[in-house]
């Protein structure tokens, strides 16, 4: 009989085999994909806008990641990732691409192309949004694959309306003659 301890002195067994203890974490390895239980979102941020585009798809192909990435973008955009073998079809679709190392023989996590002192070639935007929304998603604990897809649209919308609030209320200021 296999036993876990829940609490009190060591070596007192729980026995209850109705009451097994909980697996911690999620032990696969890999990129998730929705049949798994780990349903991946892909999102687009904008560098001039701060815009934000997020889904939850079903797999990270590069197939699923072309297609997202054509209908989120505008066709003339400039596409910043890592190195990852999901993002190499990316500029067949009409878009620049370019890519920042970071493999352990490489450790660049942005570049300066053109030498001007600014590094333009970074992800750094698009992996603070995934900060963002894990930290949204904390509170929940837990939340099931099936509407993990509504949570990510409210953190969209949320994410999106905090970039468009100062423009609204500018409209505003200007609309009301009399503001003081």
């Amino acid at each position: 009989m296999k036993c876990s301890r829940t609490r009190g002195k060591k070596g007192i067994c729980h026995p209850d085999p109705d009451d097994p203890p909980r697996r911690r974490a999620n032990k696969q390895r890999g990129h998730g994909n929705f049949d798994n239980d780990r349903p991946p979102v892909v999102g687009v941020v904008g560098r001039g806008s701060g815009a934000v585009a997020l889904a939850v798809v079903g797999r990270t192909d590069q197939e699923t990641l072309t297609s997202f990435v054509g209908s989120s973008t505008v066709a003339e955009a400039m596409v910043y990732t890592d190195e990852w073998k999901g993002y190499a079809r990316l500029a067949q679709n009409n878009r620049g691409h370019a890519t920042v190392n970071h493999t352990p023989g490489q450790r660049e996590w942005a570049r300066d192309d053109d030498g001007d002192g600014i590094r333009e070639v970074h992800d750094n935007t698009r992996e603070g949004l995934w900060a963002a929304l894990r930290t949204f998603l904390r509170p929940f604990r837990g939340v099931s694959k099936h509407y993990l897809g509504q949570y990510v649209a409210v953190f969209q919308w949320a994410y999106n309306l905090k970039e468009a609030i100062p423009d609204t209320l500018r409209i505003m200021l200007r609309l009301t003659p009399d503001a003081s």
